[in-house]
C-alpha cells in the first residue's frame, strides 16, 4: 500500500509505495520553503544579537570596573606608555594618555636613605687686609653620628683646611656653626660637631672590605658648592685597593700611600667628604679626591669605611689619631744623589732601596733606642722598607702603640738589627 501526506490532497500513492510531488503543484513547494526561511532568519537575529551583546560587554566593561560596579579588577593589554611628572606620553597608535607612574628602584631607594645626612660645609677663612670673614671654599660632609644635642659630621682635612671658621649647610638650606674636634692630614679626614637640633637622619656605616670590583657605587654630595647641593651621581667601584701616594708637607714627594676606593661615579670639586654608598644606603667610603688631568675620566677615590671609621673614633674622642712612631726625621735613598750613597752613608753599591734617618727626636723611641742621624732602615721585622711611606704605612696600620719592632739599618757600611718599643706619635 502506498502511503501519502494527509495534509497535502495532491500527493499521490507511487506504485513503488511512496510519494511525490507532481511538478504542475508549486504551492506545497512554497508552503515548505517559507518556515525554513523565517528559521535562518531567526539564527542571524540571535547571532546578531549575541555580536551586539558582548560588544557592549567589552566596551562597558571597563568603565564599569572604573567606578567600582564590578566585585573584580580589570587588567589593561594596551602597551604601556611612560610617563615622567605627569606629561601625557603618546601610544604607538596615535592616541595619547597621561599616567602617573610610581617609578622606583634600587638606587633611588638607596639615595633617599641617607641624602639628608650629606651636608655641605663652608671653610670660612679671614682676610689678611679686610677683618671680615670670607668663604674660602666649600666641600661635603657626612652626619654618621647624633648624640645627646650634638651631632657629629666628617669630611675631609683639606676641606676645612685653615679655616677661621665652618659652617654647616643642611639639606633643607639650614646654616649651623660647626666646630672643628680633630683633623688628620694623613688620611685627609676631619671630624666637626653641630647642634642636632635639624638634623633628621643619619647615615649608616658599611662594611667596604666586602666590596667587589664591578658592584655599584652611588656618590652624593656638593659640587661646585651649594647651587649643586645633593648631588647625585652613579656608577661602580672600579677597584677596591688602590695605593696612592700623597705628598703632605708640599716637599714634591710622597709621605703616605692612602689606601683608597676607586670609583668611575663622577667626584667633582666640592664633592670631597661626601659619601660614597652602596645600592643598600650605606656608607661605604668618603669621597676624597679625583685624578683631575684632560685626558682621564671617570677616575675618583673615596677613604674605605674601613680605614675611616677607627680614625674617626679618634678624631672625635682624642681630637687626634693616636699613632706609634719611632721619633725620627726621615728621607728616601732614592732621593739622596748617588756620591752621598757611597760617600757619606758608605752604602753597599747592592744597596738601592730603604729611609736615611736625617734627624733622631730628643727622648724618642728612636732615641733611646740609639738609632742615629745618617742610618739607613731596609727593612722593619723583616718587612722592606722601599720608601718613607711604607715606614709609615706599617707603622700605623700595621702596629701599636706599645710593641716592640726589630729594625734592619746600615749605619756606616754595616748592617745592624736593633729593638725599638713604640712611643705615641706626638705630631707629625
Amino acid at each position: 500500500m502506498g502511503y501519502y501526506d494527509s495534509q497535502d490532497p495532491n500527493n499521490r500513492p507511487t506504485q513503488q509505495g511512496s510519494y511525490s510531488n507532481y511538478p504542475r503543484h508549486t504551492e506545497p513547494q512554497e508552503r515548505y520553503k517559507k518556515p525554513k526561511g523565517r528559521k535562518r532568519a531567526a539564527g542571524f537575529s540571535a547571532f546578531g544579537g549575541a555580536i551586539l551583546g558582548g560588544l557592549i560587554v567589552v566596551f562597558t566593561t571597563p568603565a564599569l570596573s572604573n567606578i567600582g560596579w564590578l566585585p573584580y579588577e580589570i587588567e589593561s593589554n594596551n602597551p604601556p606608555t611612560e610617563e615622567v611628572g605627569g606629561t601625557q606620553i603618546d601610544n604607538s597608535d596615535g592616541s595619547s594618555q597621561a599616567i602617573n607612574l610610581n617609578v622606583s628602584s634600587g638606587v633611588t631607594d638607596a639615595v633617599e636613605k641617607v641624602s639628608d645626612a650629606v651636608v655641605g660645609v663652608t671653610n670660612m677663612q679671614r682676610s689678611d687686609f679686610l677683618s671680615e670673614e670670607a668663604a674660602e671654599g666649600t666641600g661635603s660632609g657626612v652626619i654618621y653620628k647624633v648624640d645627646g644635642d650634638k651631632a657629629y659630621v666628617v669630611t675631609n682635612n683639606h676641606v676645612i683646611e685653615g679655616a677661621n671658621d665652618l659652617a654647616v649647610t643642611l639639606t633643607d638650606g639650614t646654616d649651623v656653626p660647626a666646630q672643628l674636634l680633630g683633623a688628620d692630614a694623613i688620611t685627609d679626614l676631619a671630624v666637626l660637631e653641630i647642634d642636632a637640633e635639624h638634623v633628621d637622619t643619619v647615615a649608616t656605616f658599611g662594611n667596604s672590605e666586602n666590596l667587589r670590583a664591578g658592584e655599584p657605587a652611588i656618590a652624593i654630595g656638593n659640587p661646585l658648592g651649594q647651587s649643586f647641593a645633593s648631588s647625585v651621581t652613579q656608577g661602580i667601584i672600579s677597584a677596591t685597593e688602590r695605593s696612592i701616594p700623597v705628598d703632605i708637607d708640599g716637599d714634591g714627594q710622597p709621605d703616605w700611600n692612602a689606601e683608597v676606593l676607586q670609583t668611575d661615579a663622577a667626584i667633582n670639586p666640592g664633592n670631597s667628604g661626601g659619601a660614597l654608598i652602596n645600592i643598600n644606603g650605606e656608607v661605604i667610603g668618603i669621597n676624597s679626591m679625583k685624578i683631575a688631568q684632560s685626558a682621564v675620566e671617570g677616575i675618583g677615590f673615596a677613604i674605605p669605611t674601613a680605614v675611616a671609621e677607627p680614625i674617626i673614633n679618634d678624631l672625635e674622642t682624642f681630637g687626634e689619631v693616636k699613632r706609634p712612631q719611632l721619633g725620627v726625621g726621615i728621607r728616601s735613598l732614592s732621593e739622596i744623589p748617588a756620591q752621598h750613597r757611597s760617600g757619606t752613608l758608605n752604602l753597599p753599591e747592592d744597596v738601592e732601596d730603604g729611609v736615611v734617618i736625617t734627624s733622631v727626636a730628643p727622648n724618642s723611641s728612636a732615641d733611646q733606642a740609639g738609632l742615629q742621624e745618617y742610618d739607613v732602615i731596609t727593612s722593619i721585622d723583616g718587612e722592606d722598607i722601599v720608601e718613607g711611606a711604607d715606614l709609615r704605612r706599617f707603622l700605623y696600620s700595621d702596629k701599636s702603640i706599645g710593641d716592640t719592632v726589630t729594625i734592619t739599618l746600615y749605619r756606616n757600611g754595616d748592617e745592624q738589627e736593633i729593638e725599638v718599643q713604640l712611643q705615641e706619635q706626638q705630631s707629625f
